[in-house]
């Protein structure tokens, strides 16, 4: 009997984070299905044919829980989908430390946490976007997002610097956005540039992802983009022999950054 490969998605029970789940089960994975909102999740889960877990990214106890689960049943992840993320009217201190708390620390994690437990020659995808593009930034903030040395506390120190100036009044003059989800974004390719040079010896590719502006909750009645079509950007990302590690993609193909 074959063993399917074992894939997880965050933030699943709704919109992209939902196509991306239902896709990977129809290539022919098993498929974890993780939610905050348990009901949605679990209601999805069980519609779809798959497992479900509840798992809130800044929730350390629930990153440990889906640790253990997975490690109980003997299993090792083939596939991390870092999806869960949000997207906050206003720009305050509340906006800025919550869309960060979630879009980036949640995914920094949640793949720290999951990583004993993801495969060697396994896959790492976070889910970021066009909005995440650089050329908003001063040189010398972009000129540190793409340093090769980038290192994953440097990163932190980075996106730290972006709220401290935000709750200084200050940003704008250090040459950042006025935009949360702007920076959440930007952040999660460059932590994937350093997770693929950091998990290059246990063959781990780490990839970054834009779906593109989608018909969801999030996205709205008025966006071009279906849910399928931003999920297999996604998963092509994930699976595909020609996404390198290290690589932000679109439609299957290089996306600008």
């Amino acid at each position: 009997m074959t063993t399917k490969p074992l894939a997880l998605v965050t933030g699943a029970n709704q919109g992209i984070g939902l196509g991306i789940v239902e896709e990977l089960r129809d290539d022919g994975y098993d498929v974890i299905l993780t939610s905050r909102n348990e009901a949605e999740g679990r209601a999805e889960a069980k519609r779809l044919g798959v497992e479900y877990l509840r798992l809130d990214v800044t929730s350390a106890a629930d990153i440990a829980a889906v640790a253990e689960s997975v490690r109980a049943s003997n299993r090792k992840l083939d596939v991390l989908v870092n999806n869960a993320g949000i997207s906050m009217d206003g720009f305050t201190d509340h906006v800025v430390k919550t869309t960060l708390g979630i879009n980036f620390f949640g995914a920094l994690a949640v793949t720290e946490g999951l990583l004993p437990i993801i495969a060697d020659g396994g896959a790492i995808t976070f889910v970021s976007s066009g909005m995440g593009e650089l050329h908003v930034y001063s040189p010398q903030i972009r000129a540190r997002f793409t340093d090769p040395k980038l290192t994953r506390d440097k990163l932190v120190a980075l996106v730290d610097e972006f709220i401290a100036g935000v709750h200084a009044g200050t940003h704008e003059r250090m040459g950042w956005p006025s935009s949360a989800y702007r920076v959440s974004k930007a952040a999660l390719v460059a932590l994937a540039h350093v997770l693929a040079r950091d998990l290059a010896p246990r063959h781990i590719k780490v990839t970054a992802a834009c779906p593109g502006w989608v018909r969801t909750r999030m996205g709205g009645r008025s966006a071009p983009r279906s849910v399928e079509q931003g999920a297999h950007s996604v998963v092509w990302a994930v699976t595909a022999k020609e996404a390198k590690t290290g690589g932000f993609y679109r439609d299957e193909r290089v996306a600008n950054w």
